[in-house]
């Protein structure tokens, strides 16, 4: 359940003082995000990840050590589209435990020394919130737990660097321009907005750098080390209430104008009580637009084959194919192969143990033509989700006959 919290009395510039409404400020120039470069050392995971600059990594799912080796691809007929060939991830439970165990406002240890960024500037800050241990880290931001002073609240602050010429976006009511990913959250959680994205409760703005309060929802984990602690895998009914959750962030997204850009197991957060998913990281995305998107700024795993072919792509359809890939991984464990994607663009792939709409969904995400995938609106009318709501309905009915409202 959603839970509601008034911002600090301290300061007017939080995310309930602005009217959430999209202007008409055409899109920044988008960033091209890349991934780290061949040969070049491989950074260590964590779930909250600095979205910007050529260095952003593929979410620490190389095997360490091992040199990385030249890419090949299959050809698709007629297309000439590539497709990456991938290696399987080694995946280290006892690693998976100890991240589990590090899970935001449980026993993340704190760390020596004064906490950066943290100055006599930031007095409002100080006096409104209290800076915990760290819960995480990236190229240029840094993420602490904190409580707010007021009420107690557990809040996640994140201090971010701001790289050259970072993009800013206007919000309606705020009078001055904002950082990309404060605009593009405040913007996301407007109405209608979904319990399923990340709340921004507060944030400030320096000369070379920015903080933002965001809730913290307890006890939580990034969907990445929730599959690890899970075998590497999810079964289907697992699986499926996550994917209907990320589907609705998404569809929310788009309905209020933010394109998020870069939907990945380490961009989801999830309650392993309640089974809530939360997104989070809005630092990839940007306003959406009719026209296609030039620039990509994501994950290099989750570049849509159209990208690759002609240099563009649309925000709906390549967040359909992101959602392909993210329900893959669920299931299968690992980024989809040159084959498979091969088979699923034929409509044949299948994988033993998984039921027939659930291969037929993975299929309908991963058309090379933008064209015939699933629309990202009708992805919840999907058969596969049917079976959950059957489930819901037999389960009801099963109440009523015993005398439970």
């Amino acid at each position: 359940m959603e839970s509601v919290h008034e911002p600090c009395e301290y300061t007017n510039n939080t995310a309930e003082n602005h009217a959430h409404q999209l202007d008409e400020t055409p899109a920044p120039g988008e960033t091209d995000g890349g991934r780290k470069k061949a040969g070049r050392e491989e950074k260590k995971k964590c779930f909250w990840r600095w979205p910007f600059g050529l260095d952003e990594t593929d979410g620490g799912r190389k095997e360490t050590g091992i040199e990385e080796k030249k890419k090949c691809f299959w050809r698709w007929p007629a297309l000439a589209l590539r497709f990456p060939c991938r290696r399987t991830a080694k995946r280290n439970l006892v690693k998976a435990e100890k991240k589990r165990k590090r899970v935001a406002g449980t026993s993340r240890r704190h760390d020596k020394g004064t906490v950066p960024f943290i100055t006599k500037n930031h007095s409002y800050i100080l006096r409104c919130y209290k800076i915990g241990p760290k819960l995480g880290k990236g190229g240029f931001g840094l993420v602490y737990a904190g409580t707010r002073r007021k009420d107690g609240l557990k809040v996640a602050v994140k201090f971010s660097l701001k790289p050259p010429n970072m993009p800013y976006i206007t919000v309606p009511g705020h009078p001055k321009r904002l950082p990309l990913e404060i605009g593009l959250t405040l913007t996301a959680n407007k109405c209608p907005r979904s319990p399923q994205i990340i709340k921004l409760l507060d944030w400030q703005e320096y000369t070379d750098h920015y903080i933002m309060v965001m809730e913290r929802p307890l006890p939580c984990m990034d969907l990445l080390s929730f599959m690890e602690l899970h075998g590497g895998t999810l079964n289907e009914d697992t699986a499926r209430h996550v994917m209907r959750q990320v589907i609705r962030a998404a569809n929310v997204c788009c309905e209020n104008g933010v394109y998020h850009r870069d939907i990945k197991p380490e961009n989801l957060l999830v309650n392993q009580d309640t089974m809530e998913v939360k997104l989070i990281h809005f630092g990839c995305g940007a306003l959406m637009k009719e026209s296609a998107f030039k620039f990509f700024c994501g994950t290099r795993e989750y570049i849509p084959p159209e990208f690759k072919l002609t240099g563009k792509y649309h925000a709906k359809p390549m967040t359909v194919w992101s959602l392909g890939i993210l329900l893959f991984e669920m299931v299968c464990g690992d980024f989809p192969t040159a084959k498979d994607l091969y088979m699923t663009a034929a409509n044949i792939w299948t994988k033993p143990g998984l039921s027939q709409e659930c291969c037929k969904l993975i299929c309908d995400c991963l058309q090379p033509m933008p064209k015939k995938r699933l629309t990202l609106e009708k992805m919840h009318l999907h058969d596969w989700f049917k079976v959950m709501d059957e489930i819901m309905e037999r389960t009801s009915e099963n109440d009523t006959c015993h005398g439970h409202p």
